[in-house]
């Protein structure tokens, strides 16, 4: 009887050890993708929580959607936007519903999806394609403050933390769905939101030489 209750103690501790293998396995399986550009590599990790963003990310990836296509929109202190297709398309044309979760916000580095104004999108569902990286800046108590009044959504106070040394876009919170964030070449992503800028074909903040990325999975 001994020896049957010491080999049920060996089998759980055996089979718990097992199972948290393979939850850490299963953790360490978020995909991680590098953008290359002419100013160096951005690495980012995608969410899970974010699953409708995160494999539609994936899916263009893989169809090589990004290749050859610019940073078409940068602001300095703000951020830097793509998400066209080397042939001039805006994007594939349809939209994705908004997976917009009180975690992730607008903090420096996130990757978030763009998106139409909410007079002609009041559901908030983002562009298939159309991406940012926020670069945004430190922000003070009284330019928080001014955010949420902006906003009307109200920053958890952890997060105002983060605005006041580390920085972000307070003022996009609650308003679209951020769905990674860049875990290397975050000086790459300053180095593209100060390149001089023009206004073309209408639009404004566009880089006088452009500034062209491809795109892969790494993990």
């Amino acid at each position: 009887m001994l020896t049957m209750k010491r080999f049920f103690i060996a089998f759980v501790l055996i089979t718990a050890i097992a199972l948290n293998s393979c939850n850490t396995v299963e953790k360490s399986k978020e995909t991680k993708i590098e953008i290359t550009t002419d100013y160096g590599k951005i690495v980012l990790k995608l969410y899970d929580e974010t699953p409708l963003h995160r494999d539609n990310f994936i899916k263009l990836i893989k169809e090589g959607w990004f290749n050859g296509s610019p940073f078409h929109r940068v602001i300095k202190d703000f951020m830097i936007q793509g998400g066209g297709s080397a042939n001039g398309e805006d994007d594939p044309g349809y939209t994705i519903e908004a997976e917009i979760l009180p975690q992730y916000f607008h903090k420096k580095g996130v990757l978030a999806a763009a998106r139409m104004g909410d007079d002609v999108n009041p559901e908030k569902r983002s562009s298939s394609s159309q991406f940012y990286i926020v670069q945004g800046r430190v922000f003070n108590d009284s330019e928080i403050t001014a955010a949420e009044a902006r906003s009307g959504y109200e920053i958890p106070e952890e997060h105002k933390e983060v605005y006041r040394t580390i920085g972000g876009t307070p003022h996009l919170d609650g308003a679209y769905t951020v769905f990674g964030e860049v875990i290397e070449g975050m000086d790459v992503v300053d180095k593209i939101a100060v390149v001089e800028t023009t206004m073309k074909n209408g639009r404004r903040d566009v880089p006088v030489t452009d500034v062209l990325m491809s795109i892969k999975i790494i993990d």
